[in-house]
Formats: structure tokens, C-alpha cells, sequence
């Protein structure tokens, strides 16, 4: 079962959902020239971290964003892993990634669980309750955003509840990048998976921000990465790859998870 993925590492116009969905409007058609099954998009890609003004700027019930998402989607009659949008909802504004199928209909919203407080998150969002579970082309897949990467028994749930595939969208400063390619790595070691990791490129008014998606094998190999520029990122994976890098060194089989 092999697959085409693309990752659109993309600069974010500050505060300016209109401008950005032009952006992922022509990244989308870029990926879909490309012959991707799959695109993904970074975090927050609506409003970038304007988090001062994101009550004005927050999608009402993503709204707005799934309606844009699941049109592309069809139009293109690709599956998009839409990164993530601030939606206001009634208990709060949420960090929530969206994925649409490529017939037009979200399959999963997933809101970002664990809030990075040296982003100042916890004073603007609420953190999620659910998993981040979904099936895209009858394959167990996850999202996680961003902060998620740091907390290794998540990503290990989600692996265990039949996650074959997880995406982990972000906005990750350029200063702790060599963190960001470390946990992906291990991420994806440790759990035998493939990951799929889409970055932003460019800069906000605080920070910069290190680009470098990748795409890594279950078997910790990188498959494919960006650089620090805007870029279409692709690469065709084999989802078989998976149970074959498990039968060689079995670590689900062989967890004790009674002395955990």
C-alpha cells in the first residue's frame, strides 16, 4: 500500500485568515498537481499566533475553516490533514486540527491537548479532551499539534489504539529545532510508525520558526525534509512497512505494561 504525501511547509500571514487561505488554496493545488493522496498543513495556519486578537480573528465553531477545507478537498479529490484552526466555541477557543477525506467530509477535529505555556496558550485556548484517532484510505492514523511531541506516553496511546500513521502539525521556533527532529525521530522509533510532520516557514512579530518538516519511516529513517524556505515536501510511503519493521524487533509484544 503505498501512498503519496506532500507537506506544505508554509509562511503564515500574521492575523490574516483571508490572505492564508489563499495561500493553502494555491499549496493545495500545487500538491494535487503533484499526484499527492495526502496533504498537510502546519498549525494555527488561519491566524498564525496572533494570539492577542484571536478572540476577533477565531473561526465560530470552525465554521468557516471546515467548510473551506472539505470544498478544496473535493475539488481536488485529495485528503487534507488541514493542520490547525482557533475555533470559538461556547466553553472557549480552541487549538483544533481538522481532517477532511477527499469526498468532502471531516473525519476527525482533534483539539491540541497539551497547551505550551512559553507561547502564552494557557491564557488564550483551552486544551482539548479527546484523541486524536482517524481513519483516512482504511488505515488507523492520528493528528497531534506541535507541543503533543513532548509527552511520549500520548504519542504511545494513540500507537497502541492502532495508529499506523501519526501527522503532528506545528509551529516549532527555529531556536529549539534540533529538539524538533530529535523527538520526531524518536517518536517514530520507539513506536514503530510512520510520521508525518509538517512545520511553518518564515517569521511572526516574536519568533522565527525552523521549518524542517519531515517525513519518517517506522524504521526511524528520514524519508524526506525540508529546509528552512517554503517547499511541497513529498514522498511516497508503504504503510506494509509498518508491521514489517514490528516483526523484526517486536516491542508491543514484548511491553510490560504491569510495572508501568
Amino acid at each position: 500500500m503505498i501512498k503519496k504525501i506532500g507537506i506544505a511547509q508554509i509562511d503564515i500571514a500574521f492575523g490574516d485568515p483571508d490572505e492564508n487561505k489563499k495561500r493553502v488554496r494555491h499549496w493545495v493545488n500545487k500538491a494535487s498537481e503533484a499526484g499527492c493522496d495526502i496533504v498537510v498543513f502546519p498549525e494555527l495556519w488561519t491566524t498564525g499566533y496572533d494570539l492577542t486578537r484571536i478572540e476577533e480573528i477565531a473561526d465560530e465553531d470552525a465554521r468557516d475553516s471546515t467548510a473551506f477545507l472539505t470544498d478544496l478537498a473535493s475539488r481536488h479529490s485529495i485528503h487534507i490533514v488541514g493542520g490547525s484552526i482557533a475555533s470559538k466555541t461556547s466553553e472557549g477557543i480552541g487549538n483544533n486540527l481538522l481532517v477532511a477525506d477527499k469526498n468532502g467530509s471531516i473525519v476527525k477535529e482533534y483539539t491540541k491537548l497539551h497547551l505550551f505555556k512559553l507561547m502564552d496558550e494557557h491564557h488564550y485556548l483551552i486544551p482539548g479532551k479527546e484523541d486524536g484517532l482517524f481513519k483516512l484510505m482504511d488505515t488507523q492514523m492520528a493528528g497531534m499539534i506541535c507541543y503533543d511531541i513532548r509527552f511520549p506516553e500520548w504519542f504511545r496511546k494513540h500507537v497502541i489504539d492502532g495508529a499506523k500513521v501519526v501527522f503532528v502539525v506545528a509551529q516549532w521556533p527555529a531556536v529549539r529545532i534540533s529538539h524538533w527532529r530529535t523527538l520526531l525521530l524518536a517518536r517514530a522509533i520507539e513506536n514503530q510508525c510512520f510520521v508525518i510532520a509538517c512545520n511553518r516557514a518564515g517569521n511572526d512579530p516574536k519568533n522565527e520558526f525552523g521549518g524542517h518538516s519531515m517525513i519518517i519511516s517506522p524504521w526511524g529513517d528520514v524519508i524526506a525534509e525540508g529546509d528552512l524556505d517554503e517547499d511541497l515536501i513529498t514522498a511516497e510511503i508503504d504503510l506494509d512497512e509498518v508491521e514489517e519493521v514490528r516483526k523484526k524487533i517486536p516491542i508491543f509484544q514484548d511491553r510490560r505494561p504491569e510495572f508501568y
